[in-house]
């Protein structure tokens, strides 16, 4: 009898065989049949997705004692691990580690259920893993494992917490459209080719102190439920599009780019020797951006509290163009390139110990008013340099006018540059020949050796003609 059922068994696994070999199998899903599952599964029922094992056509939480003994005895060290769909319960797990040594080769373990604490320290996997569409129903800690290839985690669930803290992964690790309910550590660990996060949710707190990209990480679309700790890591990174919910706080030696990011608490983000790319950010608490020899664009950028920029050594801000910040300061920054047109609060930009452009010095003669010209370096916006068409065509100097005048720099001699050319600039908007007067008579009041000059004419000319009328009487 025994004997009977085990033939009939194994028939009705190659028969399942057969069927999915014509026609991959179909689970119904929330949107229809599901066209992913291309493995037999498990005889025991029609609910069970796991993989079926030879001869018995049943996955392994379905195997009799003695059965799952057997299967156990057929594992050996750095051979292919496949349990695809199959529920795994803590003690399950643990047999299967001690069957293969702690050394699984390609692991297989696409909608995986773990339903007890899943710990891997000292597991070495030596190929592949792929974990898409996993479940974890308790804890998840990876600590102190090592994977050789790469690891895939699209699209699992991780109901408690996760911990990645210390990995080593030869490869690139995938951890799109993931979702982490809880807290999620990834610091200290290494990346070999990357880390991929492109629309994942982190739900609880998430820290990547420390870690190593080599090729970098994308976030694009993803979303941070709680503070974000990224700081210390070394490589580039992407946050496009990325909704902070809480405080995020960024710090990397690689390029650094959070375009039409979304911050609702603070942002704060401190990179050195790299470029940190923010245009069309938008935070609502606080924003500190810390440059050291870096260079930092914020075009577009709505940033609703206050904000600070700074640098040390040479940093330098490219773009101020379309923020709209009420409260702006900038320390010790090159601004000599940066462009401001647009800027939406001119008047709540406080600039300390900033380097801005300088005008070129010399006599020009042309056929405009006045004719005769002469020129004194002195500190400008890099959009001036496009107000009569050059490159930075379509900034007229109305507006131009309008950022001199609201720009207040904490030096004297750059806050007089600036009311010389908010002058300058309403002037040219002006098109009126006696509004070069100013100019020539004192340079808007702010050049006092032409005063002088002038003056000193003049009292030569009154000499003159008081000396001159004795003579020729």
């Amino acid at each position: 009898m025994p004997g009977t059922l085990r033939a009939v068994s194994t028939a009705y696994f190659h028969v399942k065989v057969d069927r999915t070999l014509k026609h991959r199998t179909l689970t119904r899903g929330r949107r229809g049949y599901d066209h992913s599952m291309d493995w037999v599964t498990c005889a025991y029922s029609v609910a069970c997705t796991g993989i079926a094992s030879r001869p018995s056509g049943f996955c392994l939480a379905h195997l009799t004692p003695e059965q799952l003994t057997e299967a156990l005895d057929q594992m050996s060290p750095g051979r292919l691990l496949d349990l695809r769909g199959t529920t795994v319960t803590g003690d399950l797990l643990s047999r299967v580690l001690e069957a293969i040594g702690a050394r699984p080769g390609r692991a297989r373990l696409d909608r995986v259920r773990f339903t007890g604490d899943v710990r891997l320290s000292g597991v070495t996997f030596a190929g592949d893993v792929s974990l898409d569409g996993a479940r974890f129903d308790r804890l998840a800690s990876f600590f102190g494992a090592r994977f050789e290839g790469n690891v895939s985690l699209a699209g699992a669930r991780f109901a408690r917490e996760l911990s990645f803290h210390g990995v080593t992964v030869r490869g690139h690790v995938s951890l799109d459209r993931a979702v982490m309910a809880r807290d999620a550590l990834f610091s200290q660990a290494v990346f070999g080719h990357g880390l991929s996060g492109e629309r994942a949710r982190f739900d609880g707190y998430a820290t990547f102190d420390g870690a190593r990209l080599g090729d970098g990480a994308a976030f694009r679309g993803a979303r941070f439920g709680r503070t974000l700790s990224f700081r210390k890591v070394s490589g580039h990174a992407g946050f496009e599009a990325v909704h902070f919910a809480a405080d995020a706080y960024l710090s990397a030696t690689g390029r650094l780019s959070a375009t039409r990011a979304r911050a609702d608490g603070l942002l704060d983000v401190l990179v050195a020797r790299c470029g940190v790319d923010l245009r069309g950010v938008e935070v609502t608490g606080a924003t500190t951006l810390r440059l050291t020899d870096s260079q930092a664009d914020l075009e577009g950028a709505v940033l609703r509290g206050p904000a600070t920029v700074s640098g040390r050594g040479v940093s330098t801000v490219t773009s101020l163009r379309q923020v709209d910040a009420a409260d702006l300061a900038l320390h010790g920054l090159d601004l000599s390139s940066c462009r401001f047109a647009g800027l939406a609060h001119p008047a709540g930009v406080r600039v300390k110990d900033c380097t801005f452009a300088l005008t070129h010095r010399g006599m020009r003669v042309s056929l405009r008013r006045p004719m005769l010209r002469w020129f004194s370096r002195r500190s400008a916006l890099a959009d001036e340099h496009g107000v009569d068409g050059g490159p930075a065509s379509g900034v007229t100097p109305d507006r131009l006018a309008a950022l001199y005048a609201g720009l207040r720099p904490s030096d004297q001699a750059t806050s007089a540059d600036f009311a010389f050319a908010a002058m300058e600039m309403r002037r040219r908007a002006g098109h009126r020949w006696w509004s070069s007067v100013p100019w020539l008579l004192s340079g808007y009041g702010t050049r006092v050796g032409r005063a002088a000059a002038w003056c000193t004419l003049l009292a030569a000319l009154a000499a003159a003609a008081v000396l001159w009328a004795p003579m020729h009487r």
